[in-house]
């Protein structure tokens, strides 16, 4: 196979196992972000958290894009799985519409939260409106996950 093998024990390359890790790592601090604006309106703690999240799985998502498009050949790597290649397609496509829409999202939310809200954050007339959008980014970083976590299986270990 080509590139480099990834550390996760399966037939996944480097940037692939980087990015499941990556993602698995940052749902805990998405929880957390959640729980710490919602309970205790810690703002400023929550615009670091969601920054550091960001900047994260911008780390893992350069990686991954490096990996798969200049040293690693997923498609090899996959072939050997009895779900090649309908199933790892299909899984493929499903995943790339929630992590498509997850990227738009979290853009979104970030930039409008960096530029709605003073430093330090305090809430505002644009509250309720970044609370939607975040809870919607939430909702499908965490199906973004759960599909990624299923291709990977259908792909690299299956």
């Amino acid at each position: 196979m080509t590139g480099i093998d990834g550390f996760l024990g399966t037939r996944g390359s480097l940037g692939m196992d980087v990015l499941v890790a990556g993602l698995l790592a940052v749902l805990p601090l998405l929880a957390w972000s959640i729980h710490v604006v919602r309970t205790r309106r810690d703002f400023v703690t929550h615009r670091r958290l969601q920054l550091a999240i960001a900047a994260a799985l911008l780390v893992c998502i350069v990686i991954f894009e490096i990996d798969v498009r200049l040293v690693s050949d997923w498609k090899d790597r996959a072939r050997p799985s009895p779900w090649w290649p309908g199933g790892v397609l299909a899984m493929l496509g499903i995943h790339l519409i929630f992590a498509i829409s997850t990227l738009v999202l979290w853009v979104w939310t970030i930039w409008e939260g960096l530029v709605r809200f003073p430093s330090p954050p305090v809430p505002g007339s644009h509250g309720e409106r970044h609370r939607v959008m975040g809870r919607l980014a939430a909702i499908d970083l965490v199906i973004t996950t759960i599909t990624g976590l299923l291709f990977y299986w259908l792909a690299f270990i299956a």
